[in-house]
């Protein structure tokens, strides 16, 4: 008897459009705040937003009304327009930013809410946000603040995440949020660490957040090359060659071309520098429509072996049946070196899933762009002290 196929479900994007009323917003609200409490975090920045406010604006407020008043009292007008002018600044600035952040914070919520009923009504489910996702990519641990948003959910035929992801780099003036949406794809067994870096949408040299080693390059036939660069750990060339044949990379080229892809452990990851969970119809038609392309290649990829792990323990123990006639013993008749009480199955004789140390990871390297554009930056700062030191030689 055949397993049943599983159901289909049509490609619904009308939550992503229709109107919604607000009363259903904020119910959903309501409700994911029951589900996901303030953190502890939310209430420290809170409690600095009030603290800031209170040492700052209020000070001058009351600056403001204690010159006024003193004008008033005083009979000179100007006396109080004086001391009333401080009081403009924070006016102003909350006269612009509340609204600002009222309709910011309206359309979040809204897009938000429009996004957890795409995600039902195509038999998926979704979560707000998941601080720190333990996930294996090169986006998922660098630098700090590290939060996942918008995640939408689905599990047939096998796991596929949906999501946006922040994470911040440097502290102070020179603090900087990264932004990316990606797509999770859960793989059968382990493979190589292999990174596709879509040439597509490269600006000055690669606009990953790592830079590996050139001698990881691997060249593919056909056209493959014009679109993506394919790096795979130093000695797993033919393993990469094995995973990425010619129908797979027509799928790659046809339906990912913009997208950074990584393999690593049983994942596949799929990189945009662009929000990948929307109220955007076309991303999600485009997605749905990748991750639909390349699933059904996924098969080949489950029967990959990394004959590496047979050796990783050092040679393989001698069967107690292979023993010499000398070593037999003298209650059992010996048997020929090679003879077997068995046929071992067939599956016995390949190595378990997984990769071996030296295929997990990348080994990275260095972007000459970095170099080159970093001192560029540095020269254009220092020309103002160069023209100075110039101009003192000249004059002297």
């Amino acid at each position: 008897m055949t397993a049943p196929a599983p159901q289909q479900h049509p490609f619904e994007t009308r939550p992503l459009t229709e109107p919604v009323h607000p009363r259903a917003v904020n119910e959903f609200w309501r409700a994911v705040k029951v589900q996901n409490p303030t953190s502890g975090t939310q209430i420290v920045i809170g409690v600095i937003f009030a603290v800031v406010f209170g040492l700052v604006f209020l000070p001058v407020i009351g600056f403001a009304l204690f010159g006024m008043i003193s004008g008033l009292a005083s009979g000179d007008p100007g006396v109080g327009a004086l001391f009333s002018l401080p009081a403009l600044i924070p006016v102003v600035l909350a006269a612009v930013g509340i609204p600002l952040f009222i309709v910011s914070r309206r359309r979040t919520r809204e897009s938000t809410y429009r996004i957890a009923r795409f995600a039902e009504a195509n038999a998926m489910t979704f979560r707000p946000f998941v601080a720190d996702p333990p996930l294996p990519g090169m986006i998922f641990h660098r630098g700090d603040a590290r939060m996942a948003s918008q995640l939408v959910r689905g599990q047939h035929p096998r796991f596929v995440e949906f999501g946006n992801y922040t994470y911040t780099t440097g502290s102070g003036k020179n603090k900087t949020t990264h932004s990316w949406g990606y797509v999770a794809v859960k793989l059968d067994v382990p493979l190589p660490n292999i990174v596709l870096d879509a040439l597509g949408n490269n600006s000055l040299g690669s606009n990953l957040p790592s830079t590996f080693s050139k001698d990881q390059r691997l060249s593919l036939e056909g056209d493959f090359d014009q679109h993506f660069t394919l790096y795979c750990p130093s000695g797993y060339e033919a393993d990469a060659l094995y995973l990425f044949t010619p129908d797979i990379m027509a799928r790659f080229i046809d339906h990912a071309a913009q997208l950074d892809v990584e393999i690593v452990d049983d994942w596949m990851f799929l990189y945009m520098r662009r929000p990948a969970s929307t109220t955007d119809v076309s991303t999600w038609a485009w997605l749905f429509g990748t991750v639909g392309a390349l699933m059904t290649k996924f098969d080949q990829w489950a029967r990959w072996r990394d004959d590496r792990l047979r050796f990783a323990q050092g040679a393989p123990a001698q069967h107690p049946s292979a023993q010499t006639p000398a070593a037999a013993g003298p209650h059992h008749p010996p048997m020929p070196p090679t003879a077997l009480p068995f046929a071992p199955p067939a599956g016995m004789l390949r190595p378990p899933p997984g990769v071996a140390p030296q295929g997990r990871r990348l080994r990275t390297g260095f972007s000459w762009v970095t170099v080159v554009v970093i001192v560029l930056i540095v020269g254009v700062a220092m020309l103002p002290q160069l023209f100075g030191l110039l101009s003192l030689l000249f004059i002297r």
